[in-house]
């Protein structure tokens, strides 16, 4: 994905799903949103990617699960996967496993994604 990544974010709290995508092969879980739902072979390859704030409202969705691998593929899928996200990535700060990562991280299976859009307040 073109761009750079955003120094600002906040983790909040949130008891919401979000639902995406279509389910093809039965081995292919990338449609299922909620990491407590998912169990089998395509949880060795996924990482779950959590939306906030102005990302989430973009996204349209709360999590997302995505093939593991380079940070710029996750966020280049997830953009492709909701168009409406792709003009918010750049602004937003990206933590892997809570950790400030930049553009040429690598997301490791069962890694855990926060896209944390800029904030306001005090």
């Amino acid at each position: 994905m073109n761009g750079s990544v955003g120094t600002h974010g906040m983790v909040g709290a949130s008891g919401t799903r979000g639902t995406v995508g279509s389910p093809g092969d039965p081995a292919d879980l990338s449609h299922v949103s909620d990491p407590a739902d998912r169990s089998g072979p395509a949880d060795l390859a996924t990482v779950v990617v959590r939306y906030w704030a102005g990302a989430r409202a973009a996204a349209g969705v709360e999590t997302d699960l995505m093939p593991a691998g380079p940070l710029d593929a996750v966020l280049a899928a997830a953009a492709q996967r909701h168009p409406a996200l792709a003009p918010v990535l750049p602004a937003c700060s990206i933590l892997i496993d809570g950790m400030s990562s930049g553009p040429d991280s690598t997301v490791p299976a069962g890694a855990t994604v926060e896209v944390l859009p800029p904030f306001a307040g005090g």
